[in-house]
């Protein structure tokens, strides 16, 4: 199982440069093994959220609300893993280590744990920290 981390969806969704370097090698994965996490759709849905909560004109406004769109969009064509008993134990254990990296991103470390999946970030120097957590970067 391969699971989108927040940034590489957002690669995704944006169809930059890293976005068909990104696709191409998902082609490799049979469609039902990729995934995301609930915390990645949070993530990025409050972004946008707070984006029309900044936007001062109609015309911004209409293009956010546009982008929150094609964001919910994209996550109902993925699926979308939860945050279960199972993540929050690891979670736990994982805060308990004292593991420094950010909550959002220990949750979704947890996550990919729990499911024994590897997640695809550009956030490697955060991952690392947490053991047996399985990472790559499919960006570069």
């Amino acid at each position: 199982m391969v699971f989108l981390d927040s940034d590489h969806m957002s690669l995704i969704e944006r169809g930059g440069a890293e976005s068909p370097r990104i696709r191409a090698r998902l082609r490799n994965v049979p469609l039902d093994d990729v995934a995301t996490t609930i915390i990645s759709y949070e993530e990025q849905t409050r972004g946008w959220l707070a984006r029309i909560a900044q936007a001062s004109t109609s015309e911004q406004q209409i293009f956010r609300y546009g982008e929150l769109l094609r964001q919910l969009r994209n996550y109902c064509d993925t699926a979308i893993i939860p945050y279960d008993d199972q993540a929050a134990q690891i979670y736990e254990d994982l805060r308990r280590q004292r593991i420094r990296i950010g909550t959002q991103d220990l949750k979704i470390a947890a996550i990919t744990l729990a499911n024994d999946a590897l997640l695809l970030t550009r956030n490697t120097q955060d991952f690392a920290k947490v053991p047996n957590l399985k990472y790559e970067d499919w960006s570069a």
